[in-house]
Parts: structure tokens; C-alpha cells; sequence
């Protein structure tokens, strides 16, 4: 069915940080209503913090899509990001008030467009697996449900004295970005985490912790230590990605993200969204004493799969 002239929108646009304020009130507004009508009444989703939307943007790039009302307002948008031959979506969101209009199957059909353009052989994205009707659209779409991803949490502890290589310390900073760009190739081929690592540093979002094998570089975590939520303490040290030649350089890692922790002064504890396909770390991270808090249903697109991947390659999808 057609759009009313009126209710036409004008899209997708590469968004600013002057939209920033815009898409925060998208993203509460919407994600609030989706927590309401799944029962969750007393559930507000807060704004994010302005750092983690500039990363958002940054790193989707010509991915980052908007698209506006009659009177120039965000009405919808749809973060979409390649990481290589990695591709997914998020966060997307409609504002409530245009919900129902076609309007989210537009954004889902132009990142998937974007991706294969730029050459991605995965594309996916997570959402909340108690929620059907989400579950349904990708569906019609063509996306098809795979494991869940389990957020793990951890207090945050003192790992007594360990050493820590952190790359945002290091003088040759280049060189070791190259290296890590190399061992994710080796274990997941066409996947490239260079962008994120850049913009996490450029930032000052966190930064990357390193371990060396006989001088070799055998793993690395990208985590951030800054607030997720606007006005918030920096309560919280989040992976994003986590790179490891086997368990135990996965193991090794997670001890340098309590460590990276309290060099951060971050106060409460340690995420890492464990990916159902990696057993090892999984059970590894059971092991070590982390906690289940969330879940997410990661969907992939029917003829773009996750690959095989040898070691453990973990990979946030979401900001």
C-alpha cells in the first residue's frame, strides 16, 4: 500500500552529530513502546550517551541511514555495519507514531542492499527472542533464527598482578592494529575489526587489550569503558570483540578485562555477549564465574551466513 503524500518520508540520508539528540528520542521512545507491549511497563529505555552514538555513525559510515517526516524530523533510521565481509544492522528503530507503515521493511531492505553492495557474505542482526512479532518480520524478510547471544556479566574484580599490553599504550600502534587486522583474518577470512579499533581509540571509548604468544600476537579484546547511557557513572566495561588463537589465550583475555576494569576505575562489573555457537568459551566463561543477564536472538539472512571459524572469533552486534 502506498504512502499518503502527507505521510511520505524523504530517505535514507547519512545522519550527523547534530541529529544526535533526534535519534536518541527515536531510540527511547521506540524501544520503550517495544518493552511495553512485550509486558515490560515499567521499563524506560534510557538515552545514549552522545560518544556512543558518534561511534554508531562513525563506524557504519555510508551505512548510517535516516529518513525524515514532511517537517525534516527523524522518523525512522537504521545503523548498518560492515566489518569485512561481516555485515549487520543496529540499532534500527521507527518512532512509534509511524509504525505500521512499510516503513521497517524499507530500512531492513536497503542495509541488506547496502551490505551486499559493499561485499559482505554475513548479514544478520540480534533482537529479543520473546519477541514474536520482531522474530516474524525478519523472518518474511529473509532471515533466518540462529543461537542465541548470552550476555555474561562479572563483578568487577582485582586479578592481582598481571601484566597488561593495552594497544592504546603502545608506540607502535599502527603496526599492531595491522596485526591484529591479520590474526582475525587468519581465524575468520574477509573479517576486519580495524574501523572499530581506530574509532574506539579515536574516541577514547576503551581500548584493546593484547596477548602474545612467544612474541607473536595470539589474541586481542576490544572493550569500552564509557558510559553506555547519557549522564550515567562509568559503572561498566563491555566487549565488543574478542579475537583468540584458542581457550586458553580466551581465557587470558577475559582476566586482562577485569584487570582493564580496575585500571578504569569502572565500578560495577564485566559484559561480554558470548555468541551460542563458541561452546568453549562459553562453558569457559561459565567456569571463570560470569553470570547469565541477557538474550538476544541472533537472525541471519537466509543465503548470508555466519561462517565457520577457526579458534574463537566473538563478535557484538550491537553499540
Amino acid at each position: 500500500m502506498a504512502l499518503r503524500p502527507e505521510r511520505a518520508l524523504l530517505g535514507p540520508e547519512r545522519p550527523g552529530v547534530r541529529d544526535i539528540e533526534a535519534l536518541n528520542r527515536v531510540f527511547s521512545e521506540s524501544f520503550t513502546d517495544r518493552y511495553v507491549r512485550d509486558g515490560l511497563t515499567g521499563v524506560r529505555v534510557p538515552h545514549l550517551n552522545s560518544l556512543v552514538w558518534r561511534y554508531a555513525i562513525e563506524d557504519a559510515g555510508d551505512g548510517a541511514m535516516v529518513w525524515r517526516d514532511q517537517d525534516g524530523a527523524i522518523a525512522a533510521f537504521n545503523m548498518v555495519h560492515r566489518s569485512g565481509t561481516e555485515g549487520w544492522m543496529g540499532p534500527l528503530a521507527v518512532r512509534p507514531d509511524r509504525q505500521g507503515e512499510g516503513i521497517g521493511s524499507t530500512m531492513v531492505r536497503s542495509g541488506i542492499d547496502w551490505l551486499r553492495a559493499g561485499g559482505a557474505t554475513t548479514i544478520g542482526l540480534e533482537t529479543m527472542p520473546r519477541t514474536v512479532e520482531n522474530i516474524g518480520f525478519y523472518s518474511r524478510l529473509g532471515l533466518v533464527p540462529g543461537p542465541l547471544t548470552v550476555t555474561f556479566i562479572r563483578d568487577a574484580a582485582r586479578p592481582g598482578r598481571v601484566a597488561h599490553e593495552r594497544l592504546g599504550q603502545a608506540r607502535d600502534t599502527d603496526a599492531l592494529i595491522e596485526a591484529c587486522r591479520v590474526l582475525t583474518g587468519d581465524l575468520s577470512p574477509g573479517v576486519d575489526f580495524t574501523r572499530e579499533i581506530r574509532l574506539t581509540l579515536e574516541l577514547g571509548l576503551g581500548d584493546v587489550s593484547l596477548v602474545r604468544r612467544d612474541g607473536a600476537l595470539e589474541g586481542f579484546a576490544l572493550w569500552h569503558s564509557a558510559p553506555l547511557a547519557a549522564g550515567r557513572p562509568r559503572d561498566e566495561l563491555r566487549v565488543l570483540k574478542i579475537v583468540a588463537r584458542d581457550l586458553e589465550v580466551f581465557t587470558s583475555l577475559m582476566t586482562l578485562a577485569q584487570r582493564a576494569a580496575q585500571e578504569e576505575q569502572v565500578r560495577r562489573r564485566v559484559s561480554v555477549r558470548c555468541q551460542g555457537a563458541a561452546n568453549g568459551a562459553y562453558r569457559q566463561l561459565v567456569a571463570l564465574g560470569y553470570r547469565v543477564h541477557w538474550t538476544d536472538l541472533r537472525m541471519t539472512l537466509h543465503d548470508a551466513p555466519e561462517p565457520d571459524v577457526r579458534g574463537i572469533v566473538m563478535s557484538n552486534w550491537e553499540i
